[in-house]
């Protein structure tokens, strides 16, 4: 499985706006120049998360974006879902009788991609903004990718 970035960056951008709002609007220029990310592509992605009621716009001079409620209380998974991003690990659509094959049958990992499917959306769930720009979530996993150095599979993840 593979998020696209559409997700990747709705997440970056969100972490962003978390950490560098402090109860003010945070342009969307500023947050496109601190993680490198293309204002028009932004600009498409709050439209959603505004939608989506994550995030409120400030009209006027000083103007841009707050989050809609505190970053303890915006789920990593709530920002994936609002830029319409899919999290599922199969080709599959979740509850349609039509399976993955070319012949419309499901194949025989089915189950096994449904499951990871189904264990990254309680992961991303479980995890809050707040988590994410207070540096918790290696706490809570117990893998610290600043200590020990990603390698393996936990380096493939994030690609």
């Amino acid at each position: 499985m593979k998020l696209t970035t559409k997700g990747r960056y709705a997440v970056m951008a969100m972490a962003d706006l978390a950490r560098h709002s402090s109860g003010s609007p945070v342009a969307l220029a500023e947050i496109a120049d601190r993680q490198e990310i293309s204002l028009s592509y932004l600009e498409q992605l709050f439209a959603k998360l505004r939608r989506g009621e994550l995030v409120k716009s400030v009209r006027g001079p000083g103007g841009g974006y707050l989050l809609s409620r505190s970053a303890d209380e915006i789920r990593i998974s709530d920002v994936i879902l609002a830029v319409d991003e899919p999290i599922k690990a199969t080709r599959c659509d979740l509850g349609s009788p039509k399976g993955c094959l070319p012949s419309s049958g499901r194949c025989i990992t089915h189950d096994l991609w449904e499951g990871l499917s189904h264990q990254i959306q309680v992961y991303l769930g479980s995890v809050s903004l707040g988590d994410v720009i207070d540096g918790r979530i290696a706490a809570r996993s117990g893998f610290d990718t600043r200590r020990s150095g990603a390698s393996g599979i936990a380096a493939n993840a994030a690609d």
